[in-house]
């Protein structure tokens, strides 16, 4: 006969999950673009130039309609540009071809305008970090927990996190143009848990879209944090309390 088992009115303990890994998407979730006039503005001066802040704000209007790297997706994307457009997150050379054919839409009577633009984007000064990116990578680290960000993004964006200090904090990179896999497809992720080594139903990816939710496809869990205001707390100390570290 099989042994009796001893019943009992609480359920037997079970482990919480265990977190190897945290994953991070960029944009939105651990750096926002800088405030659109401020892109103009200085845009408009590495081309030589002095706007005023009133023409910098209609200009900056018309440009972040017709489509920025960063902002809302554009309404229209002019055939010509149809192609760069799609492959964008993909090639390095179609993401600068296709928002610097857009901004070069509008009017402007300043030379060179749509790559100085582009450029800001390349540039970490372009950028800001939110508040809680630093002590969330820094807390993570420190408890030996491993860091990838994975980002659909057409540029090297380890450069921004050597200047401000964090590129020792991440420990992989999966940039789709890299990879050759956007999210939500479960590839990308499975390439950034292979990078850090780590099984993919111990990993947590953070980010701000449906897009980073299809970690889940790939065995991970996934937060979804909406983004917030350039600078500001962005709500991160959520994925260290998942991951069992103390602020």
């Amino acid at each position: 006969m099989p042994e009796a088992v001893e019943s009992t009115d609480h359920p037997p303990h079970r482990p919480s999950r265990q977190v190897d890994a945290v994953l991070f998407d960029f944009h939105g979730t651990l750096a926002q673009v800088e405030d659109s006039v401020r892109w103009v503005l200085q845009a408009a001066a590495a081309c030589g130039r002095v706007l005023d802040r009133a023409k910098a704000t209609i200009l900056a209007d018309r440009l972040v309609t017709a489509g920025r790297a960063g902002g809302p997706v554009p309404h229209r994307v002019p055939p010509q540009l149809a192609e760069h457009w799609a492959d964008r997150d993909l090639y390095a050379h179609s993401h600068r071809a296709a928002y610097t054919g857009l901004a070069a839409t509008v009017t402007t009577d300043v030379e060179g305008l749509p790559d100085a633009l582009y450029d800001r984007l390349l540039d970490a000064d372009g950028w800001l970090p939110y508040a809680d990116t630093e002590p969330t990578l820094r807390t993570l680290h420190d408890a030996g927990i491993k860091v990838g960000v994975v980002s659909n993004v057409g540029f090297d964006i380890r450069p921004h996190f050597a200047s401000w200090g964090m590129e020792p904090l991440v420990d992989a990179w999966a940039l789709s143009y890299e990879v050759g896999r956007l999210k939500p497809d479960p590839a990308i992720f499975l390439r950034a848990c292979g990078m850090l080594g780590v099984d993919p139903e111990r990993t947590l990816m953070v980010g701000d879209t449906p897009a980073d939710a299809g970690a889940v496809q790939a065995g991970c869990a996934a937060l979804v944090l909406p983004a917030a205001e350039p600078g500001r707390p962005n709500g991160l100390s959520a994925s260290l309390a998942l991951a069992g570290c103390q602020a």
